[in-house]
């Protein structure tokens, strides 16, 4: 297994497969990998005859305010996991995507949250990168300006409390896609949202790339895993255990004839609440558009965020009549 750091190399690697006429599968990751995580590789495996691995915290992705101090990190025990699978090929880990002069990572340190002003004058949140940019008074031009936007699909669920994720999620994935240039890329659906941009951004811009949705990896209990799942405590993390109670007593609901869906996101929400979790949205949408379902005349999916602690998770469940 190789790890590689730096862009240059990592796509001097993968053309060199390629020119050998072998097929490459990327699983993107931000670390502290987990048995879904694991589940992932496994399926790249047999989808391409080569698997890449990339490990890269975001800092595109969070706004200053948010949790990208705190995400965990454990790139030496990640790279043991990988090594012991015995079916990863490379290890993408670069230091930092968005430094192009290379002055010391500074891009990838968050500091306190702070907004700007969009054009129109509305108050707009800004990422990581960009506070850090403003922080250093970037004028000589050099700094990271280009940003991908799948629009409509952004807006709901997640994209309502944290502006400027998708973007970031999307611009880096976009980044990820030209530097290892794989010809299959395995997303987990429990990033439901996160998924459906990609795919949109891989058919709207072009890219030869398959994108596989994973099915959600859960603890014995129920919880969906997830890095942030460490953060909980043993109190809290019991409380959470009535996330995926609720999402299953609506997809029961559904399937017995209940297609009303204020009253299934109603009872979500109640469940989550009375156990002491605080709601982000719960939302009933259409699984390509994600657009938010009045009666449930087509596939849908059941999404939750909430916060337990400080901690907020996400789930879904998906529902076909």
């Amino acid at each position: 297994m190789e790890v590689i750091r730096e862009p240059a190399a990592m796509r001097s690697w993968s053309r060199r497969h390629r020119m050998a006429g072998r097929s490459i599968a990327l699983v993107p990751t931000m670390g502290f990998l987990h048995e879904g995580h694991l589940s992932l590789i496994s399926q790249a495996r047999s989808c391409a005859d080569i698997t890449v691995v990339s490990i890269y915290v975001n800092p595109g992705q969070f706004s200053p305010s948010e949790d990208l101090s705190t995400y965990p990190s454990d790139v030496p025990g990640d790279l043991l996991k990988l090594s012991h699978t015995a079916i990863v090929d490379a290890v993408f880990c670069p230091p930092n995507l968005y430094d192009y002069q290379q002055r010391n990572n500074h891009a990838a340190e968050p500091s306190s949250g702070t907004t700007t002003k969009a054009n129109d004058g509305r108050a707009a949140m800004i990422s990581c990168i960009e506070e850090a940019s403003s922080v250093e008074d970037d004028d000589d031009g050099s700094g990271h300006e280009t940003w991908i936007r799948v629009e409509k699909l952004e807006q709901g669920l997640c994209g309502k409390s944290r502006p400027v994720f998708f973007r970031g999620v999307a611009t880096v994935v976009a980044k990820l896609f030209h530097i290892v240039e794989p010809d299959v890329a395995i997303f987990g659906k429990k990033d439901y949202q996160q998924w459906r941009i990609i795919c949109r951004m891989v058919r709207d811009l072009d890219f030869a790339v398959k994108i596989i949705g994973s099915e959600i990896i859960r603890e014995p209990d129920g919880l969906a895993l997830s890095s942030r799942n460490v953060r909980l405590s043993p109190e809290e993390r019991e409380k959470a255990l009535s996330i995926n109670r609720s999402l299953l007593r609506a997809k029961d609901a559904a399937q017995s004839g209940q297609i009303n869906c204020e009253e299934l996101k109603s009872s979500v929400v109640q469940m989550i609440t009375e156990a002491g979790g605080r709601i982000d949205y719960a939302e009933i949408v259409d699984q390509e558009s994600l657009k938010p379902m009045e009666k449930i005349k087509s596939p849908v999916v059941i999404c939750v965020a909430a916060w337990f602690g400080n901690v907020r998770l996400i789930d879904n469940m998906e529902v076909v009549l």
